[in-house]
């Protein structure tokens, strides 16, 4: 599909200009000054000649065939130029026009016509809104951008939603030396979008890094089917935008509080393998780290330094990493002291003091390259006198070509330092201003390494009772209740395996009394209405009731709170239940996101959960490892663990009532939010047990464009 895009032998630019500022003349600049071997045809009906090329037209009066057609006339023109490539038998169109989707209703509602014309065409379409395309290997530039940003060649196919940033981009790689095999701006992405990209990107053999800057995605279970098998290859690189939700409609659930847009990139981007770019720095930090550097065979590092105060800091930054500091060698250390002044440190960072040149540089470099508990290196350079940047650069070039090991480096300073810069950069050799920075590239690059060997085991579906389920869904949607009771919501992560107390409804104060007796005191108390979702809020639910008299006064207060507080309630009596002790209490929720489907979450339970906001989540369906991944992701994982002697939670239960949620809402599209809090989880050998649920469905005919991703799943 993407051959005549890339790999053209002809190019038609519709909307081709003689006059210096327009955008069809800055194309038509770009293609001719890169280089463009094939056909060229600029397309104006005043015009005769275009830079030297003949002009014709229309499309239609070009005499031979078209592979790919440039369009930038104003949008009125656009649809009569789509019929001309129909007519020209033209598949691939790059529309670089704006003044679509981006400016309201009716640019949107052109956009839509025009896309919906080339599909009975069998046109394919970048943009429209877009800056164009770069494709080094081919020779072809399709830009508006600035003619002195002319992309070098190198690995990295990039992609962007943002034009600006594009042309940006393109500028400052140019400047640092970075290297693309193909560069794309997806503007409206109303044909071809960021996931048709990511499979390009990733079939395309000139591309060993996919870069990309997006804000969003069309298709969520496409989009991760499809990085989740590229990453396996390829590293992905996102950096992505709009992480906040202004305006966003409230959530009834807690899980629906905390669970937004932001919170699903992150967890599509974990379970798939994709490295998320915080910052345009950051993004280009990581391309240079993949483009420039091997995987790692492990996450050990050693950091040779001649200043004691960037090597810590480099140190503490590899503390917050997924790298850890090497433990060198006895040979090692031994084998440095006498090569060494005796105030030079020698363990782990080497600091070889500030008088030292590149010759020690060498030596030490040399040292840590042998040894085999180090796994990547990053050399540090303050600018002294004795060490002159550009020869400890050769130094560092040399090295790097007799290793497999990652090597990074940080010259810290600007005018001393230039010279070693430019070599590191004509080298490919990843260089980093501050020594932060760099770690945190090679933490990625220890992150992709865990992805790509990580083997995810495959679990059997628990055995479940459905049926029972639809049965509670579809009572509860003949009644109109689209929130389900505690007991019902209870009665649905039954059938799924999940411990729940014994209940029971009580309709009167007598009723209640003789149901306590019956459970065992003392009990706990809870208002049961479809319209209250948090009871203690309103003053609820009492816990630790004792005596029958008790449980009558009790039940008596409750629906007198409930009245004064929800007038329009509708109370259906009160809840009794067993009283369960001990335990650590969690949440776990799941809310279906709009782009990704169902996305669970776990964290420490309670009512403060939406304050304290120690939460994971990831895209149902996930392994058992995303499971146990998302216990130990919250900060108050050592709690469950036990602390200060208490004894440490059943982790792995914790891990099946996480595998169970994702099999109930995978099996039930129509299940729109649903919070499980408290979850009380003991110590092994006591099975977790569910104190209260609430549920959210719709009618499994409005659910049926929920998709779900399928790992290893075709896309």
């Amino acid at each position: 599909m993407f051959d005549k895009f890339f790999k053209p032998q002809s190019v038609a630019v519709v909307g081709a200009s003689a006059r210096p500022g327009k955008i069809g003349n800055s194309i038509l600049v770009n293609i001719v000054n890169y280089g463009f071997t094939g056909e060229i045809y600029p397309i104006n009906p005043e015009a005769g000649e275009i830079l030297g090329l003949k002009a014709y037209p229309s499309l239609s009066a070009v005499p031979d065939n078209i592979d790919l057609v440039v369009i930038c006339v104003p949008p009125v023109a656009v649809p009569g130029v789509i019929e001309d490539c129909g007519r020209k038998n033209v598949n691939s169109v790059l529309i670089i026009t704006a003044g679509f989707k981006e400016i309201g209703h009716e640019g949107a509602k052109l956009e839509r016509d025009i896309v919906k014309r080339m599909k009975e065409l069998g046109i394919r379409s970048i943009g429209p809104n877009c800056v164009g395309l770069v494709s080094t290997e081919a020779k072809l530039n399709v830009t508006f951008a600035s003619s002195q940003a002319q992309a070098r060649q190198g690995n990295i196919g990039f992609f962007s939603q943002s034009g600006a940033l594009c042309v940006a981009i393109l500028d400052w790689a140019m400047l640092q030396g970075i290297g693309f095999s193909k560069f794309i701006s997806l503007g409206n992405k109303a044909d071809i979008n960021e996931t048709d990209m990511l499979v390009a990107l990733g079939e395309d053999p000139q591309t060993q890094v996919i870069l990309g800057y997006i804000e969003s995605v069309d298709d969520g279970a496409r989009f991760m089917q499809a990085a989740e098998r590229i990453s396996q290859h390829k590293p992905i690189i996102l950096a992505k935008s709009g992480g906040t939700a202004a305006g966003a409609k409230a959530a009834s659930s807690h899980t629906g509080a905390l669970a937004g847009s932001e919170q699903a990139f992150k967890a599509a981007f974990k379970q798939t393998g994709i490295i998320r770019a915080n910052s345009i720095e950051q993004l280009f930090d990581y391309a240079m780290a993949f483009s420039y550097m091997p995987v790692p065979e492990g996450n050990s590092i050693a950091i040779l330094t001649n200043s004691g105060g960037p090597g810590i800091i480099a140190a503490d930054a590899v503390e917050h990493s997924m790298l850890k500091m090497a433990s060198l060698l006895k040979d090692t250390i031994d084998g440095l002291r006498p090569k060494l002044p005796s105030t030079a440190a020698l363990y782990n960072p080497v600091d070889i003091i500030g008088d030292g040149d590149h010759e020690r540089y060498r030596i030490a470099l040399d040292a840590l390259l042998k040894d085999d508990n180090v796994n990547n290196i990053l050399v540090i350079l303050t600018p002294t006198a004795t060490a002159r940047s550009a020869e400890v650069a050769k130094v560092l070039v040399s090295s790097t070509a007799q290793t497999k090991k990652p090597i990074a480096a940080t010259f810290i300073g600007g005018y001393s330092i230039a010279d070693g810069a430019k070599i590191l950069v004509d080298a490919k050799i990843p260089f980093y201003p501050f020594p932060e920075r760099a770690v945190d590239a090679m933490d990625r690059l220890v992150f992709y390494k865990s992805h790509k060997d990580r083997v995810a085991s495959r679990t059997e579906p628990y055995p479940v009772e459905p049926k029972t389920v639809d049965k509670l869904f579809a009572e509860a949607l003949e009644k109109h209740h689209n929130e389900l009771g505690e007991t019902e919501a209870r009665a649905v992560i039954q059938a799924y395996g999940f411990r729940v107390p014994k209940s029971i409804l009580a309709t009167s104060v007598e009723h209640a009394a003789k149901v306590a007796n019956e459970i065992g005191y003392p009990v706990v108390m809870k208002i049961a209405s479809p319209d209250i979702l948090h009871k203690s809020d309103i003053g609820g639910v009492k816990v630790g009731v004792g005596s029958p008299e008790e449980v009558r006064e009790t039940y008596h207060q409750l629906v007198v709170n409930a009245v004064r507080r929800m007038p329009n309630a509708e109370i259906l009596g009160v809840l009794v239940q067993e009283m369960v002790k001990g335990g650590k209490e969690v949440i776990l929720g799941m809310k279906r996101d709009p782009q990704f489907g169902p996305m669970v979450m776990f964290g420490l339970g309670g009512i403060y959960v939406e304050v304290l906001k120690d939460v994971s989540f990831r895209i149902a369906p996930f392994t058992v490892e995303d499971a146990r991944e998302m216990v130990n992701e919250i900060r108050s994982a050592a709690l469950l663990r036990g602390f200060r002697g208490e004894k440490p939670v059943d982790m792995d239960a914790i891990v099946e009532c996480l595998m169970r949620l994702s099999q109930l809402v995978v099996d039930f599209r129509n299940i729109i939010e649903l919070d499980i809090n408290p979850l009380i989880v003991f110590p092994k050998g006591v099975q977790p047990i569910a104190l209260d649920a609430r549920l959210a469905i719709e009618r499994p005919e409005e659910a049926v464009g929920t998709k779900i991703w399928k790992r290893g799943g075709r896309f």
